[in-house]
């Protein structure tokens, strides 16, 4: 079975520098770094009273690792407006968290080198749980400054609905 159906004769696999996130409806700006989606199920061992040595395994709890994004640090607000819903300094007593609205579903989007999403994923009821605003400032340094999120989640999925699109092949011009 080749790995490409839309693109026979592609061979290298996506490149892990094009993708996109979005969350309320929207892209946003800057993401620079999205760590990876990982999930580890619990082994659950046991043993049948009648077997002497052998040890059987079941699954058990299914947990999701947390997910970091990280952008330069610029004038959006978006990344501290939503930790500002898990914990607001100084907002009132009884006020700090809003938990009508501190949970949202992102969309994390995979592109091809021609910019077309060839994979998506949905990750849900994603919340702040660490919000880095400025890193360690350095005048001997020669780095951009990144603001980090970390985002709890409750899981994700494999959006099927997107499917490998067909890449746009270029001729030379006669």
């Amino acid at each position: 079975m080749p790995e490409f159906t839309a693109n026979a004769t592609r061979r290298d696999p996506y490149k892990n520098f094009k993708f996109r996130v979005k969350w309320d409806g929207k892209y946003v700006a800057g993401i620079s770094k999205v760590s990876m989606l990982m999930r580890k199920t619990e082994v659950v061992k046991h043993r049948v009273g009648g077997d002497p040595s052998n040890t059987r395994s079941s699954p058990g709890r299914t947990a999701y690792d947390p997910v970091t994004l990280e952008r330069g640090v610029t004038h959006d607000v978006d990344f501290e407006q939503w930790a500002n819903k898990v914990w607001n300094y100084g907002s009132g007593l009884g006020a700090e968290t809003s938990l009508a609205d501190f949970r949202k579903d992102i969309i994390l989007e995979l592109l091809n080198e021609a910019g077309q999403v060839v994979i998506a994923y949905k990750i849900f009821r994603c919340w702040v749980s660490e919000y880095r605003a400025m890193p360690d400032l350095d005048a001997n340094a020669n780095a951009v400054a990144i603001q980090l999120i970390k985002l709890e989640n409750e899981g994700w999925e494999r959006d099927y609905a997107v499917t490998e699109p067909t890449e746009p092949s270029f001729t030379e011009p006669a």
